[in-house]
C-alpha cells in the first residue's frame, strides 16, 4: 500500500503497486495526458516506473525543466533508428543528451553527408508520427549479449561488458528499433515534439582514444517547442556574427597559427584591451590588501610531486630536462606561493596574507579542443591566494564575493550563477577535513543570502569549490570566478604560522581568481560586445578625422593634445571622402568620431559622433575630454 507525497504536501494511498502515469491519471485526466516521465525522491524515472513502496513524487510535464533532458535523450534514439532505417548495416555506438542538444556516434564505410542530414532528419519526423510506444525491458547478460551478437553490433558487446557486475542491462524498445540504455525516456516517440534539428557532423575516436577506430558523430539540437529551436537558432547566428575569432581578424587585435597552437600572438590594439583589464584588476587587488607577486616559470619536477599535481595533472604538463633534473613549465601558481609564504616565521599577526599574480602557465590541452582565446595552452589568470586562519575564512570569503560581484558589474554582467562543488572520488585529505572545508564555504555563501547549486564531486582534488558563471547577452554561460578552500596542500608544503598560544599551525588556503584566464574573459568579453567594447576598455576610444588637408595641422595638433589627457586616440589623415572615413571607422567599432572641417578649425572645436550613429554637437577638446572621463569613471559604453 504505497503512500505517495505530492509537491503540495498531499498524499494518495494505493492499494496496490501504481505508476507513476496512474497516479498522473488518479490526480486528473489532464495530467496523465501531460505526464512525461516522473521524479520519485528526486530520481527521475519513467512514466510507466513502478512505485512500490512509500515515495515522493513529482509529475515531470513539457513545462518542467526535466523535460529537455528527456526531449534531447528520445531524439538521440529516434535519430539513431532513422539512421539504421535508411542505411542498413550501420552500427550505433553511444548517443547522449548534451548542453542544447544531443548526438550519436555511428560505425559506417560510406561517409554520411549534408544530404543524409536532411533525409535523416525527414525519417526522424516519420518515427515521431508513428507515436511508438517506448518500452523498458531489462535482459540477462548473455541474453543481452546473444541479441547485440546476433545484430552484428559488437559496440553494443563492449558497452555491455563494461557495465558492473549485479547491474541490470536495461534497453528501451520503439517498435522493431532498440537500443542499450538506462533511461528514462518519453512514454512514446509521438511525445516528443518535432522542433529537433541536425545540425553538423563530425569525427569522434570510440571511447575518445585515437588508437580506436573513427566513428562519425551527428549532432542535433532539440527544444520543447518550434519558437525555442527558432529563438535558439537564432542564438547560433548572433555568435557567429560575434566569433571573437572574426573580430580580433577585421580590428586587428591578435592571431593564432601552427608554429605556437594554443598561444596567442597580441597585436597592439589587442594588448591594450589586455592591459586595460590586467590594470584593472590589479588596482582592484590593491584595494583589497593583496600583495603582488611574480614567480618562476619552470620549477623542480619534485615540487610539483609533493603538491600532488604530478600524479593528478602529469599528462597536462609540459616539461623539460637540464642538467639530469626534471622541470615542469608552470601549470598554476599554487605551489609557488606557498614558496613565498614560507619565507621567514609567520604570526598570526600576518594574516590573511593575500598573494596575487598574473601567472603565466601553460598546460598541454589536447589540440582538436584549442579554440581562438576561448581554450589556449598558455593563459595568464588573474590568480591569488589567501592564507589565513580557520576563523578568517567567512569574512575573506565574504570580501571576496563582494569584490568579484563589483568586478562582474563594471564589465557589464549582471547575471550570476554559483555553484558549491563538493569532495571528488580522487582527493587529498581526511573525510573529516573535508567536512569541515564544505561546511565552511556553505556557511559563507548562506551568510551572504546567495542561492547556490549544489554540485557534488566537482571540487578540486584538494578542496571544495565555489564556482561563479556570469550569463552573456546570449543567454550563454561562462563559468569564470572561484574560490577554491584548501587544507591540505598548505601542510604538504610544510607552510605554518605561530598561534597566538604559540602553537604551531598549518594555515588554510584560498585559492581564488575572478576573471579565470585573461585570454578566455578577453574573447568573452569581445563576443558579448560583438567587438563594441565600452570606452574604458576600448583599444582605441577617438579618432580624428580630417575634411580635406587644409585642417591636417590642426587635426594633429588636437590628437597631441587628447593623447596629452590620456585618450587612447588616432588620427585618419587619408585623402578619403569624410562619410567613407566614418564609415569605416564605424565599422571597426571606435566609440568617437571626431570630424574636423574648416568651421571647427576656425573656432577651436571637435565635431562628436557616436559610434552608434549620434550626433553629439560641437564641443572644445576640453568638454570632450570632460565627458569621456566621466563615461569611463562610470565605465559604461
Amino acid at each position: 500500500m504505497p503512500v505517495i507525497t505530492l509537491p503540495d504536501g498531499s498524499q494518495r494511498r494505493f492499494e496496490r503497486p501504481v505508476s507513476v502515469l496512474e497516479v498522473a491519471a488518479d490526480i486528473g485526466p489532464g495530467l496523465a495526458k501531460a505526464a512525461l516521465a516522473g521524479k520519485i525522491d528526486g530520481v527521475l524515472v519513467d512514466a510507466s516506473h513502478l512505485i512500490e513502496q512509500d515515495a515522493q513524487l513529482a509529475i515531470v510535464t513539457g513545462k518542467d525543466a526535466e523535460a529537455l533532458e528527456l526531449i534531447r535523450h528520445d531524439a538521440a534514439h529516434v535519430m539513431a533508428q532513422a539512421v539504421q532505417e535508411l542505411y542498413p548495416g550501420t552500427q550505433v555506438t553511444i548517443g547522449p543528451a548534451v548542453d542544447d542538444g544531443f548526438y550519436y556516434d555511428f560505425s559506417r564505410e560510406e561517409r554520411f553527408g549534408p544530404d543524409d542530414l536532411q533525409k535523416i532528419e525527414q525519417r526522424m519526423a516519420e518515427i515521431v508520427g508513428r507515436d511508438l510506444p517506448i518500452q523498458r525491458e531489462v535482459l540477462g547478460r548473455d541474453q543481452a549479449k546473444k541479441v547485440f551478437a546476433d545484430l552484428g553490433e559488437h559496440y553494443k558487446l563492449e558497452i555491455i561488458d563494461a557495465i558492473p557486475e549485479g547491474e541490470a542491462i536495461s534497453i528501451y524498445r520503439q517498435g522493431d528499433w532498440f537500443d542499450v540504455c538506462r533511461g528514462p525516456h518519453l512514454p512514446s516517440t509521438g511525445k516528443l515534439p518535432k522542433a529537433f534539428k541536425l545540425m553538423k557532423l563530425a569525427g569522434a575516436y570510440w571511447r575518445g582514444d585515437s588508437k580506436n577506430e573513427m566513428l562519425q558523430r551527428i549532432y542535433g539540437t532539440a527544444w520543447a517547442d518550434k519558437k525555442d529551436l527558432k529563438a535558439y537558432l537564432h542564438r547560433l547566428e548572433e555568435a557567429e556574427k560575434r566569433d571573437h575569432r572574426k573580430i580580433a581578424r577585421a580590428q586587428g587585435l591578435f592571431h593564432t597559427q601552427e608554429e605556437a597552437p594554443g598561444m596567442v600572438f597580441w597585436h597592439d590594439r589587442g594588448w591594450q584591451i589586455y592591459l586595460t583589464v590586467q590594470n584593472y584588476i590589479r588596482d582592484k587587488l590593491r584595494d583589497h590588501g593583496y600583495q603582488e607577486v611574480h614567480t618562476p616559470q619552470v620549477i623542480d619536477r619534485s615540487l610539483w610531486e609533493k603538491s600532488g599535481h604530478w600524479d593528478k595533472f602529469g599528462d597536462m604538463i609540459f616539461t623539460t630536462h637540464s642538467e639530469n633534473r626534471d622541470y615542469a613549465i608552470k601549470p598554476m601558481n599554487c605551489p609557488a606561493h606557498i614558496q613565498i609564504y614560507n619565507q621567514g616565521i609567520k604570526s598570526y599577526r600576518d594574516l590573511p596574507l593575500r598573494l596575487a599574480e598574473f601567472g603565466s602557465c601553460h598546460r598541454n590541452e589536447p589540440s582538436g579542443t584549442l579554440h581562438g582565446l576561448m581554450r589556449v595552452r598558455n593563459f595568464v589568470q588573474d590568480d591569488a591566494h589567501i592564507f589565513c586562519t580557520e576563523g578568517q575564512i567567512l569574512a575573506e570569503v565574504s570580501d571576496f564575493t563582494d569584490l568579484l560581484f563589483e568586478v562582474y558589474k563594471d564589465f557589464g554582467f549582471t547575471e550570476v550563477l554559483i555553484k558549491l562543488s563538493t569532495r571528488p572520488e580522487q582527493r587529498v585529505g581526511s573525510d573529516e577535513t573535508w567536512d569541515k572545508a564544505e561546511k565552511a564555504l556553505e556557511d559563507a555563501l548562506n551568510s551572504k543570502g546567495l542561492a547556490f547549486e549544489l554540485q557534488p564531486g566537482e571540487g578540486a582534488f584538494y578542496g571544495p569549490k565555489i564556482e561563479f558563471s556570469l550569463k552573456d547577452c546570449l543567454e550563454r554561460v561562462w563559468q569564470l570566478g572561484t574560490i577554491q578552500l584548501d587544507f591540505s596542500m598548505p601542510e604538504r608544503l610544510g607552510a605554518h604560522y605561530i598561534a597566538e598560544d604559540n602553537s604551531k599551525q598549518t594555515p588554510v588556503m584560498l585559492h581564488r581568481a575572478i576573471l579565470g584566464s585573461l585570454e578566455r574573459f578577453i574573447g568573452i568579453l569581445i563576443e558579448h560586445y560583438a567587438g563594441a567594447l565600452p570606452a574604458w576598455l576600448a583599444p582605441i576610444q577617438a579618432v580624428v578625422m580630417n575634411i580635406t588637408d587644409h585642417q591636417a595641422e590642426y587635426a594633429q595638433q588636437l590628437v597631441k593634445r587628447l593623447s596629452r589627457q590620456g585618450v587612447r586616440v588616432e588620427i585618419d589623415l587619408r585623402n578619403e571622402k569624410i562619410g567613407y572615413k566614418i564609415r569605416a571607422h564605424t565599422l571597426a567599432k571606435v566609440p568617437y568620431l571626431l570630424v574636423v572641417g574648416d568651421r571647427e578649425m576656425e573656432q577651436g572645436l571637435v565635431a562628436v559622433r557616436s559610434r552608434d550613429g549620434k550626433d553629439l554637437g560641437s564641443m572644445t577638446p576640453e568638454s570632450f575630454i570632460e565627458d569621456l572621463n566621466r563615461t569611463l569613471t562610470a565605465r559604461a559604453g
